[in-house]
């Protein structure tokens, strides 16, 4: 192994260090809204690991992202109201909405950047694409299992009775996802100009 190559993967290892913990410091800063849920910025790391580390990055920060998204229905890492209320229901399907759905969204952010590195879309572009689609996919699999899996309870069941699936996941998610998806885009965007100075990408 060359020098060059364990620099190189001696900084990965520290920027995946760095990203979970950042993690960490961000499952403290939700914005609380109507609903029990929150608007919150952590998947922004998992964008980022994505872009600079690919499959195995996204998978692994999306993943942490995941376990503390589940650790908090406990008031680990925080608290999630709606996760607190919920996970008595089912853990196991608690810990699928939570972990799997932050899973797939590192991994899905991953191909998304690996396919605009084959168009000739400017770096910043195709890092605030990665970010705004990141924000995409935790909505959409969040809400989407959340529905799924927790839409029969007493919590979710007279709310959804009455507005219907779709108004639902609208009236819940609207002003979050658009806060989520602009600042993911934006913040990830300018990191890959960053990332591109450390030699990271």
């Amino acid at each position: 192994m060359t020098n060059n190559t364990k620099r190189t993967k001696v900084a990965r290892m520290t920027l995946l260090a760095m990203l979970v913990a950042i993690l960490v410091v961000l499952a403290y800063v939700n914005i609380p809204m109507p609903m029990g849920l929150s608007i919150t910025f952590n998947m922004i790391p998992v964008a980022i690991a994505a872009i600079a580390m690919g499959l195995p990055g996204g998978m692994i920060v999306g993943g942490a992202f995941g376990l503390i998204s589940f650790l908090q229905c406990f008031g680990i890492f925080g608290s999630s109201a709606l996760g607190a209320a919920l996970v008595n229901v089912s853990p196991v399907l608690m810990f699928i909405q939570r972990f799997v759905s932050r899973l797939l969204v590192g991994i899905l952010a991953a191909l998304v950047y690996r396919g605009l590195c084959r168009t000739k879309a400017p770096l910043y572009v195709r890092g605030a694409v990665t970010g705004f689609s990141a924000a995409f996919f935790n909505t959409l699999f969040f809400m989407s299992l959340l529905v799924l899996f927790f839409g029969s309870t007493d919590k979710l069941a007279g709310p959804i009775a009455e507005k219907g699936v779709l108004m639902y996941i609208i009236t819940s998610v609207g002003i979050n996802a658009v806060v989520e998806m602009a600042v993911a885009a934006l913040v990830t965007g300018a990191a890959c100009a960053a990332l591109k100075k450390a030699r990271m990408l």
